[in-house]
C-alpha cells in the first residue's frame, strides 16, 4: 500500500524518476512494517511473539505434568485426561508424537514452572491462557478432588501466566464448591446488588464466551463452553436465592 502512495507522491514531484524512486522507498517500508507486525504494533508493542503448535503443545504437556506431581502421587486417572485431552485436540497421531517427544526429551529434566509459563504468557492471549488455567484444575480434579498442593501450584502457575487474581479465583470457585462459590464465579461480593449482579453475569459471560476461542482446537471451545455454562449456572443460582 504504502509504495503505491510514495510512487503517487513521487510523480507528483519529480515525475517519472520521483515515482520509481517512491516505489522503491515504499517498497522497502512496506516489507519493514510486515516482517515486525504492523505499524501500531511496531510502536505500541502490541505484537505478541508466536509460539509454534509444537512449543505450544509441549509447553502444556510441561505444565500438566508439573500438577500432575504436585501432590506427590501420580494419579491414572489425571494421566488418561491429560492423554484424553490431547487426543481430541490434536488428533491420535499428533498427541502420540507430542508424548513421544515429552518423554524422550523433556520428562526427564528439570521442568520450571516459572520459565515456562512467561514463555507462553509473552506469546498467546489472554483468553487463552485463562483456558490453560480452567486445563490444569480439570486435570486436578481427574480423580475425584482437587488437593491444597495442586490449588498451590496452579496459582502459582496463573501468576506467572499474568492471570489476574479475581480470574483466577474464578476459575478455582468452579472447582470448590462453597455457598460463595457463585459469587466468586462472578466476581462479585455477596453482598451485591442485584443490579450488579446482572452487570456482573453479563461482564462474565461476555469474557468467557466460547468465540473468544475460535482461533484454538476443538478441545479449547469445549473447555470455554464449560466455563460459559459455569458462569451461567451461578447467574441462575443467585436469581434462584434472591428470587430476581
Amino acid at each position: 500500500m504504502i509504495k503505491w502512495l510514495a510512487a503517487v507522491l513521487g510523480y507528483m514531484y519529480f515525475r517519472f524518476p520521483g515515482a520509481i524512486l517512491g516505489f522503491i522507498i515504499g517498497s522497502l517500508l512496506d516489507n519493514y512494517i510486515r516482517s515486525s507486525g504492523g505499524v501500531f504494533q511496531s510502536v505500541f508493542g502490541e505484537q505478541k511473539q508466536q509460539v509454534s503448535p509444537g512449543d505450544f503443545e509441549l509447553n502444556l504437556l510441561s505444565l500438566c505434568s508439573i500438577v500432575i506431581k504436585a501432590d506427590g502421587q501420580v494419579s491414572q486417572q489425571e494421566l488418561d485426561y491429560v492423554r484424553s485431552y490431547f487426543i481430541q485436540a490434536y488428533g491420535k497421531e499428533r498427541a502420540n508424537a507430542t508424548f513421544r517427544t515429552f518423554n524422550e526429551v523433556v520428562k526427564n529434566r528439570q521442568v520450571s514452572a516459572s520459565k515456562i509459563s512467561r514463555y507462553l504468557a509473552a506469546r498467546t492471549k489472554y483468553p487463552t491462557r485463562l483456558q490453560i488455567v480452567h486445563f490444569l484444575f480439570g486435570i486436578a480434579q481427574a480423580d475425584g478432588i482437587v488437593s491444597e498442593a495442586e490449588a498451590v501450584t496452579i496459582k502459582e502457575i496463573a501468576g506467572y501466566l499474568q492471570i489476574g487474581s479475581r480470574d483466577f479465583e474464578s476459575i478455582k470457585a468452579m472447582f470448590f464448591k462453597n455457598t460463595d462459590s457463585a459469587y466468586t464465579i462472578l466476581e462479585i461480593e455477596k453482598s451485591a446488588s442485584d443490579a450488579d449482579v446482572k452487570k456482573a453475569y453479563r461482564k462474565m459471560a461476555k469474557k468467557y464466551h466460547p468465540d473468544k476461542l475460535g482461533h484454538m482446537d476443538e478441545a479449547y471451545r469445549k473447555g470455554a463452553e464449560e466455563k460459559f455454562r459455569k458462569v451461567q449456572e451461578a447467574y441462575e443460582q443467585i436469581q434462584k436465592e434472591r428470587g430476581i
